[in-house]
C-alpha cells in the first residue's frame, strides 16, 4: 500500500546521519538527503513511500514515464533493449540515485527498461508534480543532474565493460555494483537473468559463477548468490568496477 508522505520540520534534519520521513521510517535515499530541509518539506508533501517486489518493472523503453523513482532500498537494473526482445544492463540504480531521469530534462518517454533487481522500497513522484516543484527547488534539481551525470558515465563505461571483458570479470563486477546498492550479502538471482543483465548466454554465466565459488568469493545455488570473500571478489573483477567507483566519488566530492 502506497503512503503520502509529508516531511516533518521536528524530524532530523537530512544533514545528519539518520534523517527520518514524517512517519518514522529512515530516508536512505542520497538525493532526498541532501535536500536543505526548505525542499525537503516541499517535495516530500508529493511524495509516497512504496514497496518494490523482484523484477518490478519502473520504466519501460519506449513508453511515457509517469512516475519517478527516488530509490531508498533495493536495486533498479537500466536495460537497452533491441527490436527481438534481447535485453543487456547498462546501469544500476540503488539508494544514491533516481528512477526517471529523462523527465527532468523536458522527456516524457522513457528510452530504456528499468526493472528491480531485488525487493525494495521507493519514495515515488508524479512527474506532472516533479516537474511544478523543481524549478522550485533548485538543490533538488542540481542533485538530479548530477546524478544524471554519474549514470551516463557508469553506462559508458559500461558499454566498453561488455565489450571488452571476460564474462567472469564482468560477473564479479556486477555482483560488486549491486552489493555496494543493496547492502546486504544475499542477491536473488537466477542464471537467465543473469545472462540478460551481462548480455550473454546461461551457460557462460554458470560456469563464471561456477569459478567464483570454487575459489571461495561467493556461493551460487538456483535463484540466489551470497558473497562468502569480497576482497577476492573485488580482485577477480574488471578495472571497470575501481573505475566506475572512483570517478563516481570524484564528481560527488565536488560541490560547485
Amino acid at each position: 500500500m502506497a503512503a503520502k508522505m509529508s516531511f516533518s520540520p521536528n524530524s532530523p534534519s537530512p544533514s545528519r546521519s539518520d534523517p527520518q520521513d514524517h512517519n518514522g521510517r529512515a530516508i536512505g535515499n542520497q538525493i532526498l538527503r541532501a535536500l536543505p530541509k526548505k525542499e525537503c518539506t516541499q517535495i516530500f508533501s508529493s511524495l509516497e513511500f512504496v514497496r518494490l517486489k523482484l523484477h518490478q518493472m519502473l520504466n519501460e523503453a519506449g513508453e511515457s514515464i509517469r512516475s519517478g523513482y527516488f530509490m531508498n532500498e533495493g536495486l533498479g537494473s537500466v536495460l537497452t533493449v533491441q527490436p527481438d526482445g534481447k535485453s543487456v544492463e547498462v546501469g544500476l540504480i540503488g539508494k544514491e540515485g533516481f528512477v526517471g531521469l529523462p523527465v527532468i530534462f523536458g522527456f516524457t518517454t522513457s528510452a530504456t527498461r528499468v526493472v528491480t533487481q531485488a525487493d525494495g522500497t521507493a519514495y515515488r513522484i508524479d512527474v506532472d508534480t516533479l516537474r511544478r516543484i523543481l524549478p522550485e527547488c533548485p538543490e533538488l534539481a542540481r542533485q538530479l543532474q548530477r546524478f544524471a551525470m554519474i549514470l551516463g558515465m557508469q553506462s559508458t563505461q559500461l558499454a566498453a565493460c561488455n565489450r571488452l571483458h571476460q564474462v567472469e570479470e564482468r560477473l564479479a563486477r556486477w555482483l560488486l555494483m549491486s552489493h555496494d546498492r543493496i547492502g546486504g550479502e544475499f542477491l536473488p538471482l537466477t542464471q537467465e537473468f543473469l545472462g540478460q543483465m551481462l548480455g550473454t548466454r546461461r551457460a557462460s554465466v554458470s560456469v563464471a559463477a561456477g569459478a567464483l565459488q570454487t575459489v571461495g568469493m561467493i556461493k551460487y545455488t538456483r535463484g540466489s548468490v551470497t558473497i562468502r570473500n569480497r576482497s577476492k571478489l573485488e580482485a577477480a573483477a574488471c578495472d571497470c568496477y575501481d573505475i566506475i567507483r572512483k570517478q563516481a566519488e570524484l564528481w560527488q566530492g565536488q560541490s560547485t
